[in-house]
């Protein structure tokens, strides 16, 4: 068997750019868990010889790749697989199921907890409602790559999603169920991010030491009617990275 496997390799007469189609290769390599996490990859010239493209090619996909998180390269050694993590800064307004997506990463959850409750003084704050009035909370351990990133508890209106608790299930994506079964799609969203340290319980759900760094993660997701979503989120500090890129 090739060391790529069965991943398709560029063929000059599609359509889409060469660099493209190598760093398309590379990711699937990562996603199907043929390249795994701290691996270091062929050099440039092996990897050129692999995909049958040029050096050039090959250094434009790696780039793409080393700025989404992917890779990392190290001075004298070589490029490695980083570690799967989620790479927050300047992007879409997307679901976590989708950021992994993107990062080429197998997505995973494990459900916590799906109540009915009533709504906190800062749910109720966040998405405009009265204090007291029933929210449905979805709390979930995200995965990448099967390993543990981060806890979400979701907290949404219970009068805009009736039935929720029956209808969602726990391996598909909020957002999808939303729109299908409740007409609501994601207009914009608000995030604040603080840094903090993971409590005893989280940390054990994590895979961490007690005490370890963490992202704090509030956000709060609108469509056209205003607040339909306010989430709490604890990310793991060495798998959790932002990223801007800045311009005058």
């Amino acid at each position: 068997m090739s060391e790529l496997g069965n991943t398709a390799l560029p063929d000059r007469r599609r359509p889409e750019p060469l660099w493209h189609q190598a760093e398309t290769a590379m990711r699937e390599l990562i996603a199907n868990g043929t390249w795994t996490d701290g691996m270091q990859l062929p050099n440039e010239a092996r990897l050129s010889g692999l995909l049958g493209v040029s050096r050039i090619t090959v250094r434009h996909a790696l780039r793409n790749m080393e700025e989404s998180g992917l890779l990392r390269r190290e001075h004298g050694r070589g490029t490695f697989v980083r570690s799967s993590r989620v790479i927050a800064g300047v992007r879409g307004l997307t679901s976590f199921t989708q950021e992994m997506a993107g990062l080429g990463l197998k997505v995973g959850s494990r459900l916590l907890d799906l109540c009915e409750e009533a709504a906190s003084p800062e749910a109720a704050t966040a998405l405009e409602i009265r204090e007291g009035e029933p929210v449905v909370k979805l709390r979930r351990l995200r995965l990448g790559n099967e390993a543990p990133i981060g806890l979400q508890t979701a907290y949404l209106p219970a009068a805009r999603v009736p039935g929720l608790l029956a209808l969602h299930q726990p391996s598909a994506s909020l957002y999808e169920t939303l729109k299908r079964d409740f007409s609501i799609t994601p207009r914009e969203a608000r995030e604040v991010y603080r840094v903090g340290t993971a409590c005893a319980e989280d940390a054990a759900l994590l895979g961490i030491e007690p005490g370890s760094p963490a992202f704090v993660v509030e956000r709060i997701t609108c469509d056209a009617l205003g607040p339909f979503e306010f989430v709490h989120s604890i990310m793991r500090g060495d798998r959790y990275e932002i990223r801007s890129r800045l311009h005058l």
